[in-house]
């Protein structure tokens, strides 16, 4: 079995560490466009489990032609990438036949192309496939499932530091050097309509086992949840990321300055975007440094009926920095996911092709399957039933 993994920067090292570990793999090839990126994968991994097995390659994906024909060499790839760079990924992998797995969701402009160049492809593509997006709408799909008639459907998930700091209490556990703050209003289902909101409204207290209180606010829900059947009938849904208290708070003053806007402005003469300016001063202070922790919150609630009764069930998960093999949390619960599932494809487990969300394919035994793999490696969900 043969692995590629598409980018060298957060996550990319972890999905190859996950996949050099498996004595079914036989290669695995760390490629990106920056060198150094693919150096510091390379010392990252040096000495793990299966470290003979890993090789690099400089990529340019702009190179169609050049990435096609690597990916037909690979059983699998696993996209680490930007939103803007996974889009490339992703008709590479569509032109080669080769399925991949994106951890990631590209740019919404771009899928209608996208679904259309798979219409030819006999590759299998399954994005979003994380944790965030991916674990989240797993296990929401998950728990509707074992209730008569689902009611409210709320996910709740975060990354944060060990140690919260200035200016945000936060550092960027995902996504490059970009943090993650849009101006964009947010997805929520209300009185069974999907409609808009502001993003950073609904600030809530929520609290985790060993790590005290926090806050969740609203982000945007998955629209395309509501095409599952069980979930034709959802009253409310909420989709909220978790920070340390008073992070909503800072992102909406920086939204209401219109500091996270994409459209050019002119200052002095010069175009200038103002969240590529706010990500450049900003990152110095969110940067992930030696010695640097994080930790992820995860909570899903699916509340309705069963057995003639109301009911709410829960599927909770804490997760910590791994300080024996050094990987953040994030890269855990993100890339070590993407990665079984690549593998499941490769073993013929999962099977199909397209477009597709995680929970339209990895259902049943194999969504089973998927969370006894998570829990070798210590990621646990813990499942609990309240009657209300």
């Amino acid at each position: 079995m043969k692995i590629l993994i598409l980018g060298s920067g957060l996550m990319g090292p972890a999905a190859a560490f996950n996949a050099m570990a498996d004595r079914a793999v036989t290669q695995v090839i760390l490629a990106d466009l920056s060198q150094p990126q693919l150096e510091a994968g390379v010392k990252q991994l040096a000495g793990k489990p299966g470290s003979h097995k890993l090789g690099v390659v400089r990529l340019d994906l702009s190179n169609q032609e050049t990435a096609t024909q690597l990916m037909a060499n690979f059983d699998a790839i696993i996209a680490a990438l930007p939103r803007e760079a996974s889009v490339l990924a992703v008709q590479a992998a569509l032109e080669a036949g080769k399925p991949l797995v994106d951890l990631t969701i590209p740019a919404e402009a771009s899928l209608p192309e996208l679904r259309r160049l798979a219409e030819t492809s006999a590759a299998l593509v399954i994005l979003g496939c994380g944790l965030e997006p991916g674990l989240t709408e797993l296990l929401a799909r998950h728990l509707a499932e074992k209730l008569d008639r689902v009611d409210e459907l709320h996910i709740k998930c975060g990354g944060i530091p060990v140690e919260p700091a200035p200016p945000l209490g936060y550092k960027i556990v995902f996504g490059g050097t970009q943090l993650p703050l849009r101006e964009a209003d947010a997805w929520v289902v209300e009185n069974g309509m999907l409609t808009k909101t502001a993003r950073y409204s609904g600030v809530e207290t929520v609290t985790f086992p060993g790590v005290g209180a926090c806050e969740a606010f609203t982000e945007s829900f998955m629209p395309w949840l509501l095409d599952l059947p069980v979930l034709h009938h959802l009253r409310a849904g909420t989709q909220k990321t978790v920070r340390w208290p008073g992070y909503a708070a800072k992102a909406t003053l920086l939204k209401e300055l219109g500091l996270l806007s994409d459209t050019p402005i002119a200052v002095d003469g010069v175009q200038v975007r103002p969240k590529r300016l706010v990500d450049t001063l900003l990152y110095p202070h969110v940067k992930m440094n030696e010695g640097d922790q994080d930790l992820t919150v995860f909570r899903v609630e699916a509340i309705g009926e069963l057995d003639g009764k109301p009911c709410r069930l829960q599927a909770d998960m804490v997760d910590r920095y791994d300080t024996s093999q050094n990987f953040t949390s994030m890269a855990r619960t993100t890339a070590f996911t993407g990665s079984i599932v690549a593998r499941m494809i490769t073993r013929g487990e999962l099977t199909g092709r397209g477009l597709h969300h995680p929970e339209r394919i990895i259902t049943g035994p194999h969504f089973e399957q998927l969370l006894s793999e998570l829990a070798i490696l210590g990621i646990n969900f813990e499942m609990t039933s309240h009657w209300l």
